[in-house]
Parts: structure tokens; sequence; C-alpha cells
């Protein structure tokens, strides 16, 4: 039995004329109806979440999503639970799922870049894939997953890397880890070892995300500081930033509230090799966590959740 869990995003949508655009319109029962192969794939049970947009999904709700994930599988034991979720934000959801439910069981997370209103809708296709592989024997002991256009994102690893084309998602610190079609889901990565979660009670911290601009005199950096209990910096190339900066990120330091440098490349993590002011092994030297192999959005996620937890930063 499949859990299928509806969120809302693009794939609930269609285009409303009067609104100018495209608005929430569909519940979990008429997409199911618009994805007629799914009753082949495996018997499933409607849960309509809710019908949110993905920029709507603040630190609250998806912490409440993550909670409704862990419930189901503790109390209804399914095969598998598949989300479906706007994708704009499907980066920190699934990121957030992979460290803090635990993997026996898969969740997979799709949605659409189409409405119903467009035509090539891939809102089905994606629905029913993410289905296959729910389903999937194979799946188990992989924890949460992003499917989308064929293709099997490990949730810890995936990214949107094109803002309107069907084939959004990406992994750039990895690859993808399988693909799925009429003929059901084939991984070509083993199942990954299992990682150490971090559960906090909520998604109380909050973190700041501040990217460096050239010439960066630190001012956005101290007005953060006062109502955030973390930082991500978003630098240059392999770690680098304007030394303008480096006085307004040791007031960080000073206060105790953990810096993470992140890089603002689309791909490549950040190498401290740099010893300038203002290089990334300066700034390492100084206190300063090198974001590892994550985007930022995943850099700023598992910075939430190590705070929330009283964890460090990247812990398991």
């Amino acid at each position: 039995m499949l859990h299928l869990l509806f969120t809302g995003g693009t794939i609930s949508m269609q285009r409303d004329e009067r609104a100018g655009g495209n608005v929430p319109a569909h519940g979990g029962a008429t997409l199911v109806g618009f994805a007629p192969e799914l009753e082949r794939v495996a018997p499933y049970r409607i849960e309509d979440w809710g019908r949110l947009p993905a920029c709507h999904m603040g630190q609250e709700t998806l912490w409440a999503l993550r909670n409704r994930v862990a419930e189901v599988l503790a109390t209804e034991r399914p095969d598998g639970i598949v989300i479906t979720h706007g994708t704009d934000t499907i980066e920190e959801t699934a990121y957030l799922l992979a460290r803090t439910v635990e993997p026996a069981v898969p969740v997979v997370v799709t949605g659409a870049m189409l409405t119903s209103s467009d035509p090539g809708w891939d809102g089905p296709r994606n629905l029913t894939d993410a289905a296959r592989v729910a389903a999937a024997p194979a799946a188990r002991g992989r924890g949460t997953m992003v499917v989308f256009t064929g293709e099997i994102f490990d949730g810890s690893q995936v990214a949107k890397m094109q803002a309107t084309a069907l084939r959004a998602f990406g992994a750039p610190h990895a690859a993808a880890v399988g693909s799925t079609g009429a003929g059901g889901a084939q991984f070509t990565a083993p199942v990954p070892a299992r990682r150490t979660l971090a559960v906090p009670g909520g998604l109380r911290a909050r973190v700041a995300l501040v990217p460096m601009v050239i010439g960066d005199d630190g001012a956005l950096l101290d007005l953060a500081r006062p109502g955030h209990d973390g930082l991500v910096l978003v630098a240059f190339g392999s770690g680098n930033l304007p030394p303008g900066a480096v006085p307004a990120i040791h007031r960080w330091l000073a206060e105790g509230k953990p810096v993470v440098l992140a890089t603002r490349c689309s791909f490549g993590a950040v190498t401290p090799i740099y010893a300038f002011e203002g290089g990334g092994a300066t700034l390492v030297r100084a206190g300063v966590i090198p974001a590892g192999a994550r985007t930022v959005a995943q850099a700023r996620m598992e910075l939430v959740i190590a705070l929330s937890a009283g964890a460090p930063y990247g812990a398991g």
C-alpha cells in the first residue's frame, strides 16, 4: 500500500484568467484521475494535506509535513510514501526529510513544471513514476528521493537547476541514482550507507543567508546578526570574499553564532586554499565552517537542523 500525500504546488494548479495566472485547483483524487496508470502500480490511499505553493512552505509548515510523514510511517506502515510538492522548494523539503526521517521505507517527492492547463503537462507522468519508485523493492533503505522526468535523485543531493524547463532537477555534487519508466524503477547506485539522523524538536533556529558582492563591507552581515542564530555565507569561487566583510564575520563568531561558508558557483564545493585576507583558508582558521558537498539551500537547511537539534553542523 502506498500513501499519496498531496501538498500542492504547480502539479495541483491550473490557469485562472481572472487571477491572471496559475492558482491551486486540484486535490488528490482529481490528480489521481489524471494518472490512470497508477492503478497498475500498487494499491494506494490519498491524503489531501494541503494545496500550498512551494514558496508558502515556511519552517513551521515544513516541520509539520515532516512530522506527518513520520507519523504515517509509524502508524500506517505503508510500503512507500509519495509526496507531491511545489518545485521551488523541493530541495529544502527533500533535504529535511532525508536528514530527519528513518530511511527504511522510501519517501518519494515529485511535482510538475507545467499545470493541467498547459500542453504537455508533466504532472501525471511524474506522479506515476514516483509511485513506481516508492513501490519498488529496490527502493527499500534509500530513504527520501526526488523523481522528475524519469530520473531518481537522492533527497540529500537534489537541487532545482533550471527555473522553467521540464528537466529542472539535478544533483550538482553527485548524479542521479536511477531512472524510471513503464518498466519500473532501475537503480544505478547502491543503497547509501546509513547516516546518523539529526532530529530536533522543531525547526526553531533562524539562519541568515547572505550573498557576498564585490566590494562588500559587511553592512548586511551586521544588520542580520541580531535576529539570527547562525549564518550561511554565499562566497565567491572556492570560498573567498572581499576583505571588507571579514570584521563583520568575526563579530558573528565572537557571539558564538556559527558561520557556514558556501559558494555561489553551481558546481563544486568550498575548498579553503587561499590564505590572503578574505580567503577561504583564513576564514576557516578563524572558525568558519565549509559547507561541504551541499548547495546553498542545503547548507542553510543543514544549519537550521543542526542548531535546532543542538548538534554540530554536518554531524552524521
